[in-house]
């Protein structure tokens, strides 16, 4: 018996061979060695024996970070426009601070100028803002200035802004001429307002721009870097003599004997005619 089992042959009792070969000698070793499994590879020799298993160590290579071309790096910098300034005209600028808007007021002569204040989170701003730069279009004589309330908030409290969109009119010397708030359903007030007070007139005197109150409260705001120094009264002669020799003054030059009499102060409300 133990002799047929080592030649791979078994006799079956019944007296037939049943010639089951069960030869697996060196192709099963050989098969066992080659396949790998689940990546790793079997070190021995028997296919039902014992496996050490040594795992495969992969090669990394170092990954390259592919460059930008020049025209690239421009589109990833380019960030997208802000409503406020879209459908911006050349004669719209937006305010930087309480003096450059003091200053644009007082520099704008007999201009209209329109201060807009705008929230960038405010819809009915955003709504508004095309038909504003419409209008910015059609008038280019008048000048728009527009104050972001998110920048300058503390500036808008001082000039008592508290709802928005809110506008503001100048003019010339007469200063602040009209002053309300409007949306799209009430925009024919914006048209009013411009059809009367941007009208071609001639203005007595330099630009008057913010009041006074607005200038002290500006100037009162710590928050602020805005100086305004309270002008000083000039007596009645030194103004009228200013008045009158101004260029393009009102009236003609006064003769020296009207402003002596005004200088000094007559008791006698009525000037020699000179008979």
């Amino acid at each position: 018996m133990a002799e047929a089992l080592c030649n791979g042959v078994v006799a079956s009792p019944c007296g037939g061979d049943v010639g089951v070969a069960v030869r697996a000698r060196g192709a099963a070793a050989a098969l066992a060695e080659s396949v790998p499994m689940g990546g790793y590879s079997t070190k021995s020799s028997f296919l039902g024996g014992r496996m050490a298993l040594a795992e495969k160590k992969t090669r990394s290579l170092p990954r390259r970070t592919p460059e930008a071309a020049p025209g690239q790096m421009n589109l990833m910098v380019c960030k997208s426009m802000r409503w406020w300034e879209k459908g911006v005209q050349p004669n719209m600028r937006e305010i930087e601070s309480a003096q450059d808007l003091a200053d644009s007021l007082l520099n704008a002569g007999d201009k209209l100028v329109i201060v807009d204040f705008f929230s960038p989170g405010c819809g009915g701003c955003r709504a508004l803002h095309p038909k504003i730069s419409q209008f910015a279009e059609k008038n280019p004589d008048v000048q728009f200035l527009q104050v972001n309330y998110e920048k300058h908030k503390s500036m808008c409290y001082s000039l008592h802004v508290h709802v928005l969109p809110f506008f503001r009119f100048y003019r010339g010397a007469q200063g602040r001429v009209s002053s309300f708030s409007c949306t799209n359903a009430t925009i024919k007030k914006f048209k009013d307002a411009l059809a009367k007070h941007g009208s071609d007139r001639c203005s007595l005197g330099p630009a008057r721009g913010l009041d006074e109150p607005e200038l002290m409260a500006l100037a009162a705001n710590r928050d602020l870097d805005f100086t305004y120094e309270k002008p000083g009264l000039v007596p009645l002669a030194e103004a009228i003599a200013m008045e009158a020799a101004a260029p393009g003054g009102p009236w003609l030059p006064l003769p020296a004997s009207a402003t002596q009499l005004l200088s000094q102060g007559s008791e006698s409300p009525l000037l020699s005619t000179g008979r």
